[in-house]
């Protein structure tokens, strides 16, 4: 299938590893000029020269820190100049720390909100007027299932995605007059850079041995199997280009059927 991606401009968040790298390689692999941004600048150029040998595409890599409005902003007016349009915005930086509300600080709270909610509304807020002015444009936010599936050790991810599922619902009921539309895309577990972390902090939490807490989430999955990066990222390719554009204001989850409520620990063991 032909994406027509050839030649469109994407900007894609948190771009150096993980799902995003995935993202910045099918899409470069589609045809895409890409902008990248994270906190790294060191990370975010030997992922951009990798990615740009491996797929021909031009990847500019911009460094930023998406809890600095003027970041976000500096991102996407640096990338419009570079490109002359923005026809694509992947939001997917940040993270929001696991953890029980005995083990949460106001710390981690305040991260939570600030990177995986308001990092997105204010790469959305930017780039805005550009695709207003083009009058089309098509943002894709990388949530989460933890937005809808309950569990007491994701509260604070929880809590994030769910303003940003809010956010994306409200935005496209907004904006669909412009010609600028928006999905959320939920993955459930994902295997990156960051799992092996967050399964020693989910034994930690839970006092459970790490290899019982590495089975947990597969076990909640009816596919036995946690996600590659790969399958999110071709899931976001498609959604990006205009063949899914009228896919607008609505929820896709990529979580292999994952219960929606995390097992009761204390009772499976």
């Amino acid at each position: 299938m032909d994406l027509q991606l050839t030649g469109k401009v994407a900007l894609v968040t948190g771009g150096s590893k993980g799902i995003g790298k995935a993202i910045v390689r099918t899409l470069g692999n589609e045809g895409c000029r890409i902008a990248i941004c994270s906190r790294n600048f060191e990370d975010l150029k030997a992922t951009a020269d990798e990615l740009s040998a491996e797929t021909g595409a031009e990847i500019l890599p911009i460094a930023a820190d998406l809890t600095i409005p003027a970041d976000a902003e500096n991102f996407v007016d640096k990338a419009v100049a570079h490109f002359g349009r923005a026809d694509i915005l992947i939001n997917n930086a940040g993270s929001a720390p696991g953890g029980v509300i005995e083990t949460l600080t106001e710390e981690d709270w305040a991260l939570s909100l600030q990177l995986k909610f308001m990092g997105y509304v204010r790469c959305t807020k930017a780039v805005l007027p550009h695709m207003q002015r083009q009058g089309h444009g098509r943002i894709v936010n990388l949530i989460g299932n933890d937005g809808i599936k309950h569990s007491y050790w994701e509260i604070a991810p929880g809590a994030a995605n769910a303003a940003g599922q809010n956010f994306t619902m409200s935005m496209a009921g907004r904006y669909g007059k412009d010609n600028i539309s928006f999905v959320a895309v939920n993955p459930g577990p994902v295997r990156t850079e960051r799992w092996d972390g967050l399964v020693k902090a989910m034994a930690r939490d839970m006092n459970i041995s790490v290899e019982e807490a590495d089975k947990l989430a597969p076990r909640s999955i009816p596919l036995g199997r946690i996600a590659e990066t790969e399958e999110v990222a071709n899931l976001v390719t498609y959604l990006a280009s205009d063949l899914a554009h009228f896919v607008n204001g609505t929820m896709i989850e990529i979580d292999g059927g994952q219960q929606k409520q995390l097992m009761d620990v204390s009772r499976d063991r």
